[in-house]
Order: structure tokens, then C-alpha cells, then sequence
């Protein structure tokens, strides 16, 4: 995976967390993986299509889902997530969505990110392909970036 590609898409995340939520956010230690992606509470699923193909998936406890939801709403308390509050959660995975394509495209690389699907609960996400997680921790808590994404064949080619 390309370091570039990489700080971009923790860029894009980052920002969403100081510029739209007001957070201070702190870069923790990187991690490299494969196989199985671990998620504790709510995940944030995007697919990565274009230049670059494969996956972003941004993990967090459920508490920091409520304090990410409370904070997009204004900072209201809140207590659970309804279908109010988990269209709130597929919301911020479009706001990373979208900032993420474009500081992918300051790099050159032009995507298209799915619509986010929202998993809730303990799970494990399998796949043959490595990733790179970055915690990013912040007042409303941890949050995990998986990253798997790979530059597309034919755009690679094609520079050749």
C-alpha cells in the first residue's frame, strides 16, 4: 500500500473529527495486519472503487458512537442509538467518504466510495488482503481506521 494513500485516507478522517466535531484528535501507533479485521461495537464499512480499490473500515466502541452522534447533533446527550442515531453514524462514514476522495485526489488518485453500511455488534471481517489500522484518539473516544486498498490494474498499466 502506498504511504501517501494512506496519510491521505487518516488525513480525511482526522479532519472530519477536528472540523466538523471540534475534536482534538492524537495519531496513535500504526499496525499492519491480514486476515481478520476486529471490530468491538459499531463499524463503518466503506468500499473503495476507481484509482484505488478495496475497503476502509472505521471501528469504535458503541459509547463513542453515542458521543459522536451527540456531538453531530450539537452536543446532545444521547443515551442509545435509534434508527435516528445510526443514520447519524452512516452519515459521519459519508463525511470520511467524501473527504477522503478528496484528499485522495490532491494525491493524483480520483475514487468513488460506496454508500457506508453500518454493522453493529462484535465482529470479525475476513479478507485475503493486508491492512494498516490507525487508532485515532480523541475526547469522544478511540476510533479505528482499517485500511485495505490497492491501486487499480489498469490505471498502473496504463502508466507503464
Amino acid at each position: 500500500m502506498n504511504v501517501q494513500y494512506i496519510n491521505a485516507i487518516c488525513r480525511a478522517a482526522k479532519s472530519i473529527l477536528t472540523s466538523h466535531l471540534g475534536v482534538e484528535v492524537e495519531n496513535m501507533r500504526p499496525s499492519a495486519g491480514s486476515g481478520t479485521v476486529p471490530s468491538h461495537g459499531i463499524s463503518v464499512i466503506l468500499g473503495v472503487k476507481g484509482d484505488l480499490k478495496g475497503q476502509i473500515i472505521c471501528t469504535f466502541q458503541t459509547e463513542t458512537a453515542l458521543s459522536i452522534v451527540g456531538a453531530m447533533m450539537g452536543g446532545m446527550k444521547i443515551e442509545v442509538l435509534d434508527e435516528m442515531g445510526f443514520s447519524a453514524v452512516q452519515e459521519f462514514g459519508n463525511w470520511v467518504a467524501g473527504t477522503t476522495a478528496t484528499e485522495l485526489s490532491k494525491e493524483g488518485c480520483v475514487i468513488d466510495v460506496t454508500p457506508p453500511v453500518i454493522n453493529e455488534g462484535d465482529s470479525k471481517f475476513h479478507s485475503s488482503y493486508p491492512y494498516i489500522t490507525v487508532p485515532l484518539k480523541s475526547t469522544l473516544g478511540e476510533i479505528q481506521v482499517h485500511i485495505s486498498v490497492s491501486e487499480d490494474g489498469a490505471k498502473t498499466r496504463s502508466a507503464i
